[in-house]
This record gives C-alpha cells, structure tokens and sequence, in this order.
C-alpha cells in the first residue's frame, strides 16, 4: 500500500520543507541540514514497512500463520492437529499374550500395541506424528524383548494420520466459517465436526438418506379413517398400532427429516477402513444409541456412517514409443501417472457436487508426459472409448492398464 513512499521521496518532502522556511538555507549532500534529515527519513520509511505489515496481518486473506492463526481463533476455527496412524498388526503365534504397550520398528518408526483385536491381531499406533506414519506396511522389530514372538507384521493401515493443517486450508475453512455458520446438526456443523475427526480427509451429508421420501409423503390420503374403520378380523393389538400411526402421520409427526447419512474418504483419499467407519460411527452417534444425542449429531438425528466405494478403472492403450522403449520399461511411469491422475480426482470428490468422470483425455495427457512415450491412442477405459462417470459415492483406482 505504500510502496511510493520511498526513502529518496521523503528525504526530497523533508528538504523541501527546510528550504520552504529559508529559501538560501543548504541542503545539498553532506549539508548539517541533510545530515538532520537524511537518518530521520530512514526511520520513516522503515515504520512505512512496518506499517504495510500490520495492515496485510489484518486481514485474513494476506495474513502470515501466526496471525492467521489468531483471526481465525475468534470464529473458533482452529488449526487441526497432526494425528498418529493407526495400524493392524499381525503376530506369530496367535496363541501369545501380546502385552499392550510392546514396542516395535520398521521403516524407520516406532510402533505401539494399544489394543487386542483377536487372537495374533492387535492394534498400534506409530509413535510418529505426522503422514510419516502412513507409508509403512511389513515387517516388525520388537525394540523390547518379548518373550515367545516368531514374527511380527504390520498388515494395514486402519486409521490414516495427517500432518498438521496447513495455512491455506485453515484460511479457506475460516473463510467458509464466515459464508454458512455451523449450528445444530445442519450441513456446514457436520462437515466442521466430523471433517476434523482423526483419519478423516472429507465427507458428504445427505438428507433423508433411507428411500429418499419426503415428510409430506407420509401424509394420509382422504379416506384412510374411514377404510380402517371397515377393517375386519384384524387383531387387537394391529388395529391399535394401525389406529397410532394414522394419528401420528395426520399430526404430521411422522418426518424423515432425521434421518441423515455420512459418507467419508479418508486421509489419504482412499476408501475408508472398517475401523475408521466404526469409529466415526461412534464419535457421531453410536449404534447403541441411535438419535439419543450422545455424540456429536444433535438429539434426534439418526445417523449412518458409510465409505466411499473403490471403482477399478482398467485402461487399455496403444503406446507409441522413442527407440529403446518398451512396454516394461514405461510401465512404472504409467502406473504412477494414472494413480497420480485418479488421486487428484479423488481429491475433488468432497468438494464437488457432481459425481466424478475419468475422463479419457486425462489419462492421455498423463500417458503422454511419462517417458519414452511419443504418442497414445485408442484409449478405452473399463473396455469403452467414452468418458468412465462414477457414482456419486465412488472414487476412482487404478485397475489394469496396457500399452
């Protein structure tokens, strides 16, 4: 903002003022009157700069971390937190008692046991903040003898962990604080709470989510009283419960307006795990106690958590190649090319309103920028030429591709 206040500039102002007072006063360089000034104009203009810093810290969208950190603290929006991943462990024999605690090491983490699933299968959770965790599945060390133990295996990854949240999407959640306020069980109050829940990289909420009615369908016709009434032979207890529901749908008391359906990926942009489900099932609204306001859906909400579902995309293409290239040669570059494309897709899916579409151009563009390869045609992609639409719950992942 202050970019034309320069050093030159004030120090010419301040002069000039002098020079306004006695017209044959000196003021050239090295002048007692420029040496007055001339230090002076420096500690202007470095409170100018200063000045230009607290403006840009004001304001959230050219605020630095520390200060963002601080607007954004007073709409209750806070960093999320690095989490630690939790992963499946299998250990040899089944038959030992593995104590909870028992630490071990691979690729370079530590792993914790923190709780018995069954017999030889345990949970851990690495002892490294961070998406560190997130890349390591096999072999375990015990850091700490234990007795009995053949082998150990890390198998799975349950629960991905995340790195700290970065400024950009603390900036842009701050930002959609100020355009839907998060109250009471409404969509922007799930995305908030739940979105921030360990392991959980984005969801989607529906609405009404069993059979998709509507409350006014659950009105009674005219003439509903008058044809229970004609009933005949009908037990007691049924025409008691016929005669309830009647009365509860006329009032207008029978809603679906409740009923509302989570689904999740995870952090890493994959299907979530059981394990991550179940225990975002729980966090939100237990399946012990439906509705019952006993996690973070309000009293009355009927809550289901589900996943993303995975769909293979099988690619097939002809390659053309530079001399010296074969198939097996650009293999690995068109697998993580095509991964890479999916996990940007993947990506989009919280955000997007519409379902995904693999697009055939796509997978050509990344065809085309791996090595050796000089051009791509006849694309098909789940063995059709066309674009590949997904449901509106599906990713895609990479299938089977050939060149």
């Amino acid at each position: 903002m202050y970019e034309d206040i320069t050093y030159e500039g004030l120090l010419r102002r301040m002069l000039a003022a002098a020079t306004a007072l006695d017209r044959n006063i000196d003021t050239r360089e090295g002048s007692m009157v420029w040496y007055g000034d001339a230090p002076a104009a420096v500690e202007l203009r470095n409170l100018y700069i200063a000045l230009d810093t607290v403006l840009s810290e004001t304001y959230a969208d050219t605020a630095s971390r520390p200060y963002l950190i601080k607007r954004a603290g007073e709409r209750g929006v806070v960093p999320r937190p690095a989490t630690r991943s939790v992963c499946r462990g299998e250990f040899a024999p089944a038959s030992l008692d593995m104590p909870i605690g028992a630490r071990f090491s691979g690729g370079g983490l530590n792993f914790t046991v923190t709780e018995r699933i069954e017999a030889g299968i345990y949970k851990l959770e690495c002892e490294t903040e961070g998406e560190a965790g997130n890349g390591y599945t096999g072999t375990l060390l015990p850091i700490e003898y234990v007795s009995g133990l053949e082998t150990a295996r890390l198998t799975e990854i349950l629960i991905p962990a995340r790195d700290e949240e970065d400024t950009e999407k603390l900036r842009e959640r701050y930002f959609a604080s100020l355009d839907a306020q998060a109250f009471g069980g409404n969509v922007a109050d799930y995305l908030d709470k739940v979105g921030g829940l360990a392991g959980v990289g984005g969801l989607k909420v529906y609405r009404e989510w069993n059979g998709g009615g509507k409350p006014a369908d659950l009105v009674p016709p005219a003439g509903l009283v008058a044809w229970l009434a004609g009933l005949t032979g009908v037990p007691a207890e049924i025409n008691a419960w016929l005669d309830a529901v009647s009365k509860a749908a006329h009032d207008g008391l029978l809603t679906v307006g409740g009923a509302v359906r989570l689904v999740l990926i995870d952090d890493r942009y994959t299907a979530p795990s059981d394990e991550l489900i179940r225990q975002v099932q729980e966090a939100v609204d237990p399946e012990t106690a439906h509705a019952e306001g006993l996690g973070l859906a309000p009293i009355g909400h009927f809550v289901t958590v589900r996943g993303v579902e995975s769909v293979p995309v099988n690619i097939a293409a002809t390659l053309t190649y530079q001399d010296g290239w074969d198939w097996e040669a650009v293999r690995p570059y068109a697998e993580a090319a095509v991964e890479g494309y999916l996990l940007e897709l993947s990506k989009t899916w919280a955000g997007s309103e519409e379902p995904l579409v693999v697009r055939v151009s796509g997978v050509d563009t990344n065809l085309l920028s791996c090595p050796g390869v000089v051009d791509v045609s006849g694309t098909t992609l789940n063995d059709s030429a066309k674009n590949l639409a997904l449901g509106s719950d599906q990713i895609p992942v990479r299938g089977e591709i050939s060149g």
